[in-house]
């Protein structure tokens, strides 16, 4: 996903450099079995794997690469030294001498299982690697810089989905309504099964799906319905989240859009939905004057603005989750969250990163209300998709 660098050419290995100086840390060591680091898969660009591997980019020195002896036609491209193994011991022996002489080397660990997608190496071989010699810290910044950026491609195939998206959002809100007020109302299931048949045929197949949520349904952020769930019947508060990505190196698009099957909104609702936006755009604005700033930005910090919107507000106990999550490859990705509830995430917003913006109520029993955008940490600002975003709910009169 990385613009540019990466870590098997000259270019990409000075950038990394620069990055351990400034960690403190001595190397960089990925470690990957049977495919299960997806950070280590994606920048070593090795085959299939079955066995311990482990590779070393020292911040002197050439990178090393360590794997089993029945391995070596996985890894067709990589240009550096190697060290081959075949049982335990010469493991640990051959892992010794490739970290010898270095201090800290940082790894997919997050102290306290704090931060799950960036948590990838167990605890057993981060053991390891302690007992032959080097302390151990976390490498969220590395993996930021080089897994989580999003490239030009992926940046383009965003835009593309998050149009997709919105228009998907628009078309099945007014497919609800025009059924709304007769005998045979589509269920949340319904439509839902239709958005994703529709995604698919827009050609967002990959992680594609949603949730349509009504009434009580919307105050669980993850609803899933029972059966066919509810009706979406006149005067109902429906949530619409919906999802997809292009296939091969698209980014998804994720967005959250409110309505009401109905010609105006219960009062309640209207008081939540000026709230969350309140806490949406105060997060947006916090971003946008940072950036022109030039001033650096960490996840928390940007959750903080918005949970203290919805504080002042006597809403603070009824936003459930954190404001937003990274967005790479995967939907929720590997870089930075936007986290002050769940985590403390004090991981910085590097140029190139993605993310979510979605603030939310849950009031339980009764309603829910969130609106979520998706944005592009750009160096030369924040780019806020869909570029349309929603500012009032929407209205939607049953009929024809």
């Amino acid at each position: 996903m990385t613009e540019g660098a990466s870590l098997l050419d000259p270019g990409g290995l000075e950038e990394l450099h620069e990055l351990l100086t400034g960690a403190g840390v001595d190397g960089w060591l990925l470690y990957d079995f049977h495919d299960r680091n997806p950070v280590a898969r994606r920048l070593l660009g090795s085959g299939k794997t079955t066995r311990r591997t482990f590779a070393l980019f020292p911040r002197r020195g050439e990178p090393v690469l360590l794997h089993h002896r029945i391995e070596v036609s996985s890894w067709p491209d990589w240009p550096y030294l190697r060290r081959e193994y075949a049982g335990w011991r010469e493991l640990g022996d051959e892992l010794e001498r490739m970290l010898d002489g270095l201090r800290s080397v940082a790894m997919e660990i997050s102290p306290g299982g704090a931060v799950p997608t960036l948590d990838r190496v167990p605890a057993g071989a981060a053991e390891m690697v302690r007992a032959a010699g080097p302390e151990v810290r976390s490498s969220g910044d590395l993996v930021t810089a080089y897994h989580a950026r999003w490239s030009r491609k992926g940046l383009e195939s965003h835009r593309r989905a998050a149009a997709i998206v919105r228009s998907l959002a628009m078309e099945a809100f007014r497919r609800a309504a025009s059924r709304a007020g007769g005998d045979a109302p589509l269920t949340e299931r319904g439509l839902a099964d239709w958005i994703r048949g529709r995604l698919r045929e827009e050609g967002l197949t990959d992680q594609e799906d949603c949730i349509v949520a009504a009434g009580p349904g919307s105050a669980d952020p993850h609803y899933r319905p029972v059966g066919e769930g509810r009706p979406l019947s006149a005067g109902e508060v429906v949530l619409i989240d919906l999802w997809g990505r292009e296939p091969d190196d698209g980014v998804p698009a994720d967005q959250t859009w409110m309505g009401v099957l109905g010609e105006a909104a219960p009062e309640r609702a209207v008081r939540l939905w000026e709230a969350v936006v309140e806490a949406r755009d105060r997060a947006l604005g916090f971003l946008g004057e940072r950036s022109a700033a030039g001033e650096e930005v960490r996840g928390w910090e940007v959750d903080q603005v918005a949970r203290s919107a919805l504080e002042q507000r006597g809403l603070g106990d009824f936003f459930l989750h954190r404001l937003g999550h990274s967005i790479d490859s995967e939907l929720h990705g590997s870089g930075p969250n936007l986290d002050s509830l769940e985590t403390r995430d004090d991981r910085r917003l590097l140029p190139g990163v993605g993310f979510s913006v979605e603030p939310g109520v849950y009031l339980p029993g009764e309603v829910g209300v969130r609106s979520e955008v998706n944005v592009y940490w750009a160096k030369e600002g924040p780019e806020i998709t869909p570029g349309e975003i929603q500012r009032e709910l929407l209205l939607l009169p049953p009929g024809p």
